[in-house]
């Protein structure tokens, strides 16, 4: 966990391999004007298709691929992003690379983890995981295709979309976006998560572990989580109580409390995350580490991390 710093990382112009627009539309013919085309060519081309974005985009799409003929339909893998994307860092690992890693040759997603509903707590999240994006499939031989509701949205969302996206498409056409800057947005998105002082935090090592999840799975009961998502936020404060104890520092803190919906699982400790893209990049079984924020992010609705030299919090959200 500990080392220089790199959540900011020098990424100032475009990929030459991997592309990476924002698609901005105002309506349904928009969208299908903006979709539809990069979904049939693709197949045309032979290159494998997956589209992972909300129901009401993806049925209408669906329809539209079905009703253009030539047995497209049956060949994209089909997602709802607010179902396999409701938490933002699990996108990369669970929907794009799952998806990319599996074909040798050059692949396309539609990808639109950003839609009108989405709150104020989750949108920084969304943000930092556009971001990364771009350092998750550099030199991929891949086209990932964002679209993003303009009349919907609020504006500062779209100009979040010109910093994270290269190259921009609309009904004027396709031009690179000058604000183009993912390395500015990861730094901003890092920044210290206020402290919950009004939980009191328990304080842990390597030893105590089995004492905090113990105390995870009653407080998770107590706050209204049924048996088998009481277990998910056990086992996600057991894996980010274990990182906290081998690699920050050999201790921690933990506090539990209710919050929107959510209970909410934090784990503080004196160590510094290096690697930006921790948790969301695929590990197989026989690596020694890293999986365990990849984990959380498979069992969470949502996770938050920040980290620098104060050392790291993360933050994990589980739906009641």
């Amino acid at each position: 966990m500990t080392g220089p710093q790199t959540t900011g990382p020098q990424m100032t112009g475009p990929d030459e391999t991997f592309v990476h627009p924002a698609l901005f539309y105002r309506d349904a013919d928009e969208y299908l004007a903006g979709t539809l085309p990069f979904v049939l060519e693709g197949h045309a081309a032979g290159e494998p298709v997956a589209v992972a974005v909300p129901p009401a985009r993806l049925e209408p799409l669906r329809a539209a691929v079905r009703a253009a003929g030539g047995g497209a339909a049956e060949h994209v893998r089909w997602l709802d992003m607010t179902e396999a994307g409701r938490n933002p860092g699990r996108i990369i690992p669970g929907v794009l690379r799952a998806f990319a890693d599996r074909h040798a040759g050059p692949v396309r997603i539609i990808g639109e983890p950003i839609w009108p509903g989405r709150s104020a707590t989750e949108y920084p999240a969304c943000v930092l995981h556009e971001a990364l994006i771009n350092l998750a499939f550099a030199g991929r031989d891949a086209t990932i295709l964002c679209p993003y509701d303009v009349a919907g949205l609020d504006p500062d969302a779209i100009a979040d979309a010109r910093a994270t996206h290269p190259v921009i498409r609309d009904g004027d056409g396709e031009r690179p976006s000058p604000e183009y800057a993912p390395g500015r947005v990861i730094e901003d998105c890092n920044r210290p998560l206020p402290e919950r002082a009004d939980v009191e935090p328990t304080p842990f090592d390597l030893d105590a572990i089995p004492r905090v999840r113990a105390i995870a799975l009653r407080t998770a009961a107590e706050l209204g989580l049924g048996p088998r998502r009481a277990g998910d936020l056990e086992l996600a404060v057991n894996e980010l109580a274990a990182n906290s104890a081998r690699h920050g520092g050999g201790t921690g803190l933990l506090r539990i409390w209710a919050e929107d919906g959510h209970v909410v699982c934090e784990v503080r400790d004196a160590g510094r995350i290096t690697d930006p893209l921790v948790g969301r990049i695929p590990v197989g079984l026989s690596t020694g580490g890293g999986r365990g924020v990849l984990m959380v992010n498979h069992l969470a609705d949502l996770v938050r991390l920040r980290t620098g030299p104060e050392g790291t919090t993360i933050r994990a959200y589980i739906r009641i």
